[in-house]
């Protein structure tokens, strides 16, 4: 099983633009999910879905350097704590995102192929939200 969700994405925005769209709290609870979450080293944060039967997301800021934020994720009430990797790269008119789900195998037996295709999609829904959230901002501009 591979142990670690990789996604690449070029968008044709600026690069502060997708950085204050993955680091701020009001943005996140747009495209994503409710979210009470800084960047800063250290902050504590929770991530909440509307979903039925889904669980909040809890963790901690390890990172949060000018386009790389990593931080710790934690599915409430389960034993397995994981780790979210944020890059972005200056292309010039448009930005590439790295985004990395791993430590997936903190999980038990069956439970971490479960997870992990749980999260793979979820980070594809996740992508496809943001891209859509750009392009609803610069047509709203």
């Amino acid at each position: 099983m591979t142990k670690t969700i990789t996604k690449e994405k070029v968008f044709n925005h600026p690069i502060d633009q997708i950085w204050n769209a993955i680091t701020k709290a009001e943005e996140i609870s747009t495209w994503f999910l409710q979210a009470d979450f800084k960047a800063e080293a250290g902050y504590k944060y929770t991530f909440k879905s509307t979903g039925e039967n889904c669980s909040p997301i809890i963790g901690e800021v390890l990172e949060a350097n000018p386009y790389k934020l990593v931080y710790t994720w934690i599915v409430k009430d389960t034993p397995a704590t994981t780790t979210v990797t944020w890059k972005l790269e200056n292309l010039g008119a448009s930005t590439k995102l790295y985004l990395e789900h791993s430590g997936i195998e903190n999980y038990a037996g069956e439970t971490a192929i479960e997870m992990f295709n749980s999260f793979n999609g979820g980070w594809d829904n996740c992508i496809n939200g943001l891209s859509s959230y750009l392009k609803e901002m610069v047509n709203a501009e």
